[in-house]
């Protein structure tokens, strides 16, 4: 029999189910994203704002999923959305130049430490799979060093060996030869990785800066400066992905905080202010491998990345991207999540504490996550601590946790969440709130 929580939950969103059913007909698994996936029915938003979210059923959440990271300034901020609806007026595709995309631009080079150039994708995935390309062009080698568990889109190469519980570095419907390119290093160890880039045929190391899956687990500035220092000194190419820290850790990501300079950078997410959008940004003469040459047909047959895109800077994604890097530059708005964040993660862990649960939260600038289940370590400082270990959520407890959040009003992402600036007490409250009320239900129903 299925506990209360579970009925709980089917009683409250019928609307959302009613959607489902319609959704399984459709979509394969019934969603359009792997990670919107959920049993025995994912929840229907039908508005948001700041930084709360309403379901179909009419049911408030505190939204910690920030449109999979891209909401900086919450949901529908006023002056994003005006030079979003202005552009929109102007037209939504020119098919041509036009004067946003340059306007964008001017300020990703002004926010981006190692950013000479820039060219503009329609999403993070398209932007990793250019800047893997344009590394193997310059650095005329093929293969890559990613990290175990790391995520750079769901282009064929990166799909390696995405989660720790995969058993090979591979994924179907990719030829298995094409892995013979792809060096997958357990992160933070740098004798490894010197001796895996001693054999000069790595033409880049691309890592998420804050660990894998937005710091889950957890990389130490330390192992960045190595990357830094190894993949100068053999002539590999450092690509730092910053489609979930670019412009949040810092206006100028991980590489602006830490001060660490990598030869290319991938952005997507907040870059386009809740929009469609990526981009490369990194030195001059990696990104004008993509230059096209007047009377040079050699050049541009034979020696140059072809690269095109229906939708690259499209109009309305370059005016709400400007608007966006233009107020978040002073990082004030940066300063205001993180706040809020460090504020909630102590609340959190005082609650679990007085509740006498194995629990505790930790997190990396507005980038917040949790340990549930026996022996979850204490929360600390992850950006001072090299040793660190989060032991994560205890699977059996993934979705009940889930429920039980939903059932109370706080929509998670996976384990954890994304803190935006319009994130304030009230939504702190309701959080530690829900979580009170969701241990009594997950203790209730046996699950703790």
């Amino acid at each position: 029999m299925p506990g209360k929580i579970l009925s709980n939950y089917e009683k409250s969103h019928p609307n959302s189910l009613a959607l489902a059913t319609r959704a399984a007909k459709l979509f394969p698994s019934g969603v359009t994203h792997d990670g919107r996936s959920f049993f025995p029915f994912p929840i229907y938003v039908e508005r948001a704002t700041g930084g709360k979210k309403w379901d179909v059923d009419g049911n408030m959440y505190v939204d910690f999923i920030g449109g999979h990271g891209s909401l900086l300034l919450g949901h529908r901020h006023p002056e994003v959305m005006d030079a979003a609806d202005k552009a929109s007026k102007r037209g939504t595709h020119f098919g041509s130049s036009h004067d946003l995309e340059i306007d964008w631009a001017e300020l990703v080079l002004q926010l981006v430490p190692c950013a000479e150039k820039v060219r503009f994708t329609s999403s993070g995935t398209e932007a990793t799979m250019m800047a893997l390309r344009l590394a193997r062009a310059y650095t005329n080698r093929d293969k890559i060093i990613k990290f175990t568990d790391h995520f750079h889109g769901w282009h064929d190469i990166v799909v390696g060996q995405q989660r720790e519980d995969m058993s090979l570095p591979s994924s179907i419907g990719v030829p298995d030869s094409f892995y013979e390119s792809l060096v997958i290093l357990p992160p933070n160890d740098e004798n490894l990785l010197m001796e895996t880039l001693g054999k000069n045929d790595i033409a880049a190391v691309i890592i998420e800066p804050t660990g894998a899956h937005w710091g889950r687990h957890p990389i130490h500035q330390s192992f960045l400066e190595a990357i830094r220092r190894q993949t100068a000194k053999y002539g590999t190419l450092f690509i730092m992905d910053e489609v979930i820290t670019g412009f949040r850790a810092s206006p100028g990501g991980i590489q602006g905080k830490y001060n660490i300079l990598p030869d290319l950078s991938t952005h997507a997410k907040i870059l386009a202010g809740g929009f469609p959008g990526g981009c490369v940004a990194g030195k001059k003469e990696i990104m004008d491998i993509l230059e096209l040459r007047e009377s040079d047909d050699a050049w541009n047959k034979e020696q140059r990345i072809a690269h095109q895109g229906t939708y690259n800077a499209n109009p309305v994604s370059a005016a709400a991207g400007s608007k966006t890097l233009s107020l978040i530059k002073d990082g004030a708005h940066t300063q205001v999540a993180d706040a809020t964040t460090a504020e909630l993660v102590f609340e959190l862990n005082k609650l679990f504490q007085a509740r006498a649960l194995d629990a505790s939260a930790w997190h990396v600038s507005s980038m917040w996550h949790l340990n549930l289940g026996e022996n979850s370590p204490r929360s600390t400082d992850v950006e001072t601590d090299p040793n660190y270990l989060p032991s994560g959520i205890d699977k059996p407890l993934l979705q009940p946790l889930r429920w039980a959040l939903y059932n109370h009003g706080v929509d998670l992402m996976a384990d954890g969440g994304m803190v935006s600036s319009a994130h304030g007490t009230e939504e702190i409250a309701l959080t530690v709130e829900a979580f009170d009320l969701a241990i009594n239900d997950l203790r209730n129903d046996g699950y703790l």
